[in-house]
């Protein structure tokens, strides 16, 4: 996920905390309205709060070899760390090894421990105020009939325990509040985790848990900015673009080693060459989501061309056998110019980004039009409801907070479920 203009952006390896959920426990308000469904919502990149813990770490010389940090989007909490530090100790490594699936293949820089702080609860995503206060209104519990499926968003869902982590949340919020099925909400790539949720469970799984899903410009085949990021890096507290080559240096670097950026690139199943992600300066090359391997392999990338074969298009969703069988309220944004690649001067890692140079189309401010109509697929779906409600000129970012959206998202959780069987 990307920002206005470039400056927003866009998951076995993290130690969680406990769960410490007051479910069950009647709030200031009372109790919540019991026909009402409970709702899990999925955080968008980077807005679920990690913590890293650094125990002697060598990796990064004239870094602290010990502390901790945070890291996620508006980050407040000062740290010795430098931004430049941060980026080095996340990037991930990767050991080339074939005989390993591919998941196995990443790991920590050695002293470095990453947890997703107070899992579960809405203090984990402190962006979504605004969706909570709503739904407060509404008769809603913080923490008791809304929850969060945080998720390390450097990985992939097949990564981290993201999948045994969440269903046992959304298990176990059906059972806390009266076996009630769950409403699903997702922004931006959170949707992405709550599919690959959908479809790797069964139907008579999601017949019993799921209530519906409202995925709110959900970048489900991708979009184009990813690949430019991989070449400048734009840094998670504030999504804005480095302005030193060592900074830009470490953020490519940590975004190249992220499996969760290919599978946020534009899929060329999806996209093919209706768009240019990368012009180059220097040869006057143009690529496209089609030429990303050779867009790879041009730039001396083999590691990164080998990750991107597995990882772009990694959550499945266009085909039938990929529709999430439930019903779906998706939400998206138009009107606004969005960046969806960079003219580069070449194809070297940790170049400055040049806000002249950048590549548009319309969208939301940060997700295309082509990503976000790409769930206009499930129309098709044999059953279950499907409907897609444009917001023009209400940009990314805002969408989760939009009052209009937010009342829709009330009136949804008030419907009872389709019933195909």
């Amino acid at each position: 996920m990307a920002m206005l203009d470039g400056r927003w952006m866009h998951g076995v390896l993290a130690a969680l905390v406990p769960l410490g959920l007051t479910a069950g426990q009647p709030g200031p308000s009372g109790s919540p309205a019991r026909e009402k469904p409970p709702v899990v919502l999925f955080p968008a990149f980077h807005f679920t709060k990690l913590q890293a813990t650094v125990r002697d770490q060598t990796t990064a010389p004239g870094c602290p070899r010990s502390g901790t940090f945070q890291d996620w989007f508006r980050n407040d909490r000062p740290s010795r760390f430098s931004q430049v530090c941060r980026d080095r100790l996340l990037t991930l490594r990767y050991r080339d090894d074939p005989s390993l699936p591919m998941p196995e293949r990443f790991a920590e820089q050695p002293g470095v421990t990453v947890e997703i702080m107070e899992y579960g609860r809405t203090d984990s995503a402190p962006y979504y105020e605004a969706l909570y206060r709503r739904l407060e209104t509404a008769g809603y519990v913080r923490d008791r009939d809304i929850r969060v499926a945080g998720y390390d968003a450097r990985l992939t869902p097949d990564m981290g325990g993201f999948f045994e982590r969440t269903r046992r949340l959304i298990e176990d919020t059906y059972r806390d509040n009266g076996e009630r099925p769950v409403h699903l909400v997702g922004h931006s790539n959170g949707p992405l985790y709550a599919q690959y949720l959908l479809t790797h469970t069964s139907q008579a799984w999601r017949d019993r848990y799921i209530h519906g899903f409202t995925p709110i410009a959900g970048n489900m085949p991708g979009q184009g900015l990813m690949y430019s990021v991989m070449f400048t890096g734009q840094n998670i507290q504030d999504f804005g673009y480095p302005t030193t080559r060592q900074n830009a240096r470490s953020s490519a670097r940590m975004y190249q080693s992220a499996p969760s950026t290919y599978m946020s690139a534009a899929d060329p199943a999806v996209f093919g060459d209706r768009e240019v992600v990368i012009r180059e300066s220097s040869t006057g090359r143009s690529y496209t989501p089609r030429d990303y391997r050779r867009l790879f392999a041009d730039a001396g990338l083999p590691t990164a061309g080998k990750i991107a074969a597995y990882y772009i298009g990694f959550v499945r969703f266009a085909d039938p056998r990929s529709f999430p069988d439930v019903d779906v309220y998706g939400e998206k944004g138009s009107g606004l110019p969005t960046v969806v690649g960079a003219r580069l001067a070449n194809l070297s890692t940790g170049q400055i980004a040049d806000p002249g140079g950048f590549l548009r189309r319309d969208g939301d401010g940060n997700q295309e039009d082509i990503t976000n109509n790409a769930i206009l697929a499930w129309r098709a779906m044999r059953c279950h409801h499907f409907s897609l409600t444009d917001n023009p000129g209400v940009e990314h970012g805002a969408l989760p907070n939009d009052p209009a959206l937010l009342d829709r998202l009330v009136t949804v959780l008030g419907r009872p479920r389709t019933r195909c069987r």
